[in-house]
């Protein structure tokens, strides 16, 4: 397959690696964690965590092979556009656009909110334009500039949840007294009232909530046409996914699941600020605002820079106007940029003016989008590997391959769906699937409709072409 003009590239491993830890590590482990435990309970919750990390490396193996053999910037719906239809390419750019605009919007208001209890008598709107400028400024003057930042940023969360672990496994055991209590707690919460309190229904139906936290793993096919090596980088990335995934994300979940009874745990501001209070670390409040502070700007920072490749990505392909391919002298696509950011400033002012029509609409379908870019990357590797043996090639040829293949593309695919249908039977998340499976439906029938009118006039064209009705 041909290779598309690249931007430049600049990402190292490093910087591609601690991308995908800072995409995945946000505001759905450090705030969305409580509303699971409450929901599933202890065990509950761990299992479901212990499922969404399985479905999120399965679908990273898939990326895996497709983004080593074909490193393309925006690389999710080039996929879905040469292995799917140009339709399916379409639609899954704009859900995964859409994923990351909407959440621009909601971060910036955020970083308001966390920085008003430390500057009670400044607006909130001022912040959230501090960040803005701050974010815009990151992503336009360079690539590396960019992933460096995002470097330091997930460098932050990272070093707070290894301390949360640490900390917290010290107060399980009975090295550190827990709400003025010196025995070790240890797992009694786990079954202190039965395993499963709300149900086997509560892990089920709490699985949106899951995948939305682990959204972000995918941000390595994004920069698979900006790495340096992309031959090393992406395995290498990859690789560690698994095991970043099952110590960051079930280790903290252990700790608050044994530190925080379920009935408490969803309606604390934050698990982790409950749990470091109960162990009585000094200014906790202050060190976890301080730490969500900084999940919050790197989200909206690696949000910006997903959203503009995205764009990029669609004005290379042709199917957006090509002024949204063009760059500055540092090779960032400013216009795609400049794009992304007001996209992300409406949703910003939807959430204010229209919370219960646009905005709701807007969040539901960007709840669920990321599911169904993880089902089109799974189906794409199904079909690149049936395509790739059909051409005479052999799995040995490729630098790198998804494992236990067919198993792990049919595996990610169908535990997507599944976890998708499973929001029907909770009231309060089924409204996502009224508004994103039609929002599908007609995102893919209009591109149909256009692409395929716009193949015919190119036919036409030559035929006229052909017979010399036009004057070269």
């Amino acid at each position: 397959m041909k290779h598309e003009t690249h931007l430049k590239r600049k990402m190292s491993t490093r910087h591609i690696q601690m991308i995908s830890l800072g995409g995945v590590i946000g505001t759905g482990l450090f705030l969305s964690s409580g509303y699971t435990i409450h929901e599933a309970g202890p065990l509950g919750t761990v299992l479901a965590y212990g499922v969404g990390a399985l479905i999120v490396f399965a679908v990273m193996l898939c990326l895996g092979e497709l983004s080593v053999a074909m490193p393309y910037t925006g690389a999710f719906h080039v996929y879905a556009k040469k292995l799917i239809s140009p339709s399916a390419g379409f639609v899954v750019a704009i859900l995964y656009w859409l994923t990351w605009t909407i959440a621009l919007g909601s971060e910036f208001t955020a970083v308001g909110l966390i920085m008003q209890k430390w500057f009670p008598n400044t607006p909130v709107w001022i912040w959230s334009l501090v960040c803005m400028v701050v974010i815009f400024l990151s992503n336009f003057f360079s690539v590396k500039g960019f992933a460096e930042s995002e470097f330091w940023l997930a460098a932050v969360k990272v070093l707070a949840i290894v301390a949360f672990i640490i900390l917290g496994g010290a107060a399980i055991i009975g090295l550190l007294p827990v709400g003025g209590q010196t025995h070790a707690p240890g797992l009694a919460n786990f079954c202190k009232n039965g395993w499963f309190p709300n149900g086997w229904g509560g892990v089920f139906t709490t699985m949106l909530t899951v995948n939305f936290a682990f959204s972000g793993t995918e941000l390595i096919g994004v920069t698979a046409g900006e790495a340096k090596d992309p031959n090393k980088a992406i395995p290498q990335a990859i690789k560690t996914t698994l095991w970043r995934l099952l110590v960051f994300f079930i280790g903290s979940i252990v700790v608050m699941a044994a530190l925080i009874p379920y009935k408490v745990a969803g309606v604390t501001e934050s698990p982790f600020v409950y749990v470091l209070d109960e162990i009585h670390v000094p200014f906790a409040a202050n060190i976890m605002n301080f730490v969500i502070l900084t999940a919050i700007i790197s989200a909206a920072n690696s949000g910006l820079y997903a959203s503009t490749r995205m764009l990029w990505s669609l004005g290379n392909e042709k199917t957006l106007p090509a002024i949204f391919t063009k760059t500055n002298r540092a090779g960032v696509p400013v216009v795609a940029l400049l794009a992304s950011m007001c996209g992300g400033v409406l949703a910003l002012i939807s959430s204010k003016v229209a919370a219960s029509t646009v905005y709701l609409v807007l969040v539901s379908i960007s709840g669920l989008a990321v599911v169904f870019v993880w089902m089109a990357i799974a189906w794409c590797e199904l079909k690149f590997r049936k395509e790739y043996l059909k051409a005479g090639h052999q799995v040995s040829d490729l630098k790198y391959h998804t494992p236990w293949y067919p198993v792990v593309p049919y595996f990610a695919f169908f535990a997507s769906l599944i976890s998708c249908i499973l929001i029907w039977f909770d009231p309060s998340q089924r409204v996502a699937l009224y508004y994103t499976v039609p929002f599908v439906a007609i995102c893919w029938t209009l591109h149909w409709y256009w692409y395929n009118k716009k193949q015919e006039n190119e036919k036409s064209i030559g035929k006229r072409e052909e017979q010399g009705d036009f004057v070269k």
